[in-house]
Order: C-alpha cells, then structure tokens, then sequence
C-alpha cells in the first residue's frame, strides 16, 4: 500500500530525472548547423531515411506487444504501440533508453493494470528482444563481411569468424531453449520463463528487421553526403554496435560517427552524422513529449474510465506463453 502510495511521486521524480537529461543531451547540438544539414539534404535521400526511421519505430512497438503477451497480460496494440514509441523516441534522446524509457513505460502500463514486477519484465524483454536482432544481424555480418569487420575493428580474420559464428550460435541456442524449455532458468534467486517458440523467434525477427532498417536510415543519411552500398553501411553498422558492447563503450559512444569515418574517410562526415541524428533522434523526440503530454491531459480528464483494458476487459486475461 505504501508503494501504491509512492508511485505518483516515484514517477514525477523520475520524469524530472529525464527532462534535466534532455535537456542536457540536446545542449550537443547545434541547431542551426541540423537546420542546415537537412535543409541542404537531397530530397529523396531524407524522404527515405525518414521512412526507414518510421519503420524502426514501428518494428520497436512490436517490442512491446510480443512483451506484453509474454507476461501473460493482453492489451490493445493501440496501447503498446502508444507507450513503446512515447517511451523509446525520449529515452534515444536522452540517452540509457532501457531507464528513460522504462520511466515513461511504467507511467503508461501501471495505469492499464500491470504491476511494477510486469512492466518491469516487459523492459527486460524488449532488451532482450534488442540484443537478439542486434546479434543475429552482426552474425551475418560478421561471417559474411570479414573484411569490413577486420578493418573496422583491427582484429584477425580468424577472431572475425569466431565471433561472428558464435553470434548466429547464440541466436540458435535462444530458438533451441525456447522450443525444449518448459520450466523458468533459475539464476539464484531470479526465475525467468523463457518464451515459447513463436515469441522467441518473432523476437529474433522483428529485432533483426528493427536494425535493419535503422542501418537503412544511416545508409540513406551517408548517401546524402557521399557514394555508399547500403550492404556496406549495414555491415558496419552492426559491426560497430557489437564492438562497442564487446569493448564495454557506455551506451555505444561514437559508434555512429566511427562508423560513418570508415564508410566515408576522404569525406566530410558530419553531414551525415547530423542528418542521421536529425531523423532518428530529433525528429521523432517533439511527436514522443506531445504524445506523453496528450496522454497525461487525457487520463487526468478521464481518470480510470479511460482505461481502454478494463473498458474492453482484457488487462487481467492471462495468455500462455
């Protein structure tokens, strides 16, 4: 009771929390050099770039509904999706979206009848959701563009193949666990149920398609500037993201502008480093606040009647997993 109490408190702490990091991620940049950049871009180019951007929010709001279905609780997507694209087109901005967008998450979800252990398991799955399109991507990479990873990380063919293989193993083993494992893993005091086989490989599906398609939105923003294959820019794209996590770099720092100087080292790279950031992290970042916005001024109006799961009388169905 007294954690129900502290809730509305625990929240506004942490929405104050996120707007001081806001506003101190949006200190990096110039706006007038953004305005420029995408003012002086090629038409088609940012057209598409948008669109792939557009697509990876989409793919990341399935995220939240495979998640959600994985706790055993059914929501109407128009509701995951809601919270999903809120939380996440904040928490890229400000940085550590797994806690930014967690905070805007659990505003969302304990409102629709998930308790805080849920909304809890909901973030942890879509990190994990995450990590799986991220090492089912960089597998093939890795296997399939060794040189680009060699070059891009200085490390020996041989140790490219190895990590490459032993991503596409990884991805394997979850499909493997998930169609055999009936009972939840045990890692000391936690359980972790393990989603059946339909969740588990739409996780690795959708993940792979998420990156994909935010590696199209950095391939669209490098051909603005310069001559690129958008096989070359996924490549290393997903090749620097594992290296990052691989070499413990806080958050990814510098993976897209390292990136970015491989693809193009005679090139002027902040073009393109600014359109990418324009598109995939301001341009969404106004629609995410007036939509949290929106939503607090209309479940403040409508108190719990506006709960759309109680109305249809869905939060508290279980499902199986």
């Amino acid at each position: 009771m007294r954690i129900r109490r502290l809730a509305p408190w625990i929240t506004l702490a942490a929405i104050a929390v996120i707007l001081f990091m806001l506003s101190r991620a949006l200190q990096r940049y110039d706006f007038a050099d953004v305005l420029a950049t995408v003012t002086s871009a090629d038409r088609v180019r940012l057209a598409l770039a948008i669109v792939c951007a557009a697509g990876s929010y989409l793919t990341l709001t399935m995220f939240d509904a495979l998640a959600v279905r994985y706790v055993g609780r059914r929501l109407p997507y128009r509701c995951t999706a809601l919270a999903s694209f809120t939380g996440l087109s904040i928490g890229h901005t400000v940085g550590l979206a797994a806690l930014s967008s967690g905070a805007v998450r659990y505003r969302f979800y304990s409102r629709w009848g998930l308790s805080a252990q849920e909304v809890g398991k909901v973030i942890v799955f879509c990190a994990l959701t995450v990590g799986l399109g991220l090492i089912t991507l960089a597998g093939l990479a890795w296997a399939l563009r060794p040189a680009i990873a060699a070059d891009l990380t200085g490390l020996p063919l041989w140790a490219v193949h190895v990590i490459g293989i032993s991503c596409l193993v990884l991805a394997a083993a979850w499909l493997a666990l998930a169609a055999m494992r009936r009972r939840p893993l045990r890692l000391r005091r936690w359980k972790i149920a393990v989603p059946g086989l339909p969740i588990a490989a739409a996780q690795i599906a959708i993940g792979t398609v998420n990156f994909a398609l935010v590696a199209g939105t950095l391939y669209h923003c490098v051909r603005s500037v310069a001559e690129a294959r958008y096989g070359e820019v996924a490549a290393a794209y997903v090749v620097g993201n594992t290296a990052a996590i691989l070499s413990h770099v806080p958050g990814g720092l510098g993976v897209i502008e390292a990136v970015v100087t491989y693809l193009l080292p005679q090139a002027n790279i902040l073009g393109a480093v600014l359109l990418f950031r324009a598109v995939y992290y301001l341009l969404p970042l106004p629609l995410g606040l007036l939509s949290f916005l929106a939503a607090e001024l209309y479940y403040r109006a409508h108190g719990a009647a506006a709960n759309p799961a109680r109305s249809a009388g869905l939060a508290s169905a279980p499902l199986q997993r």
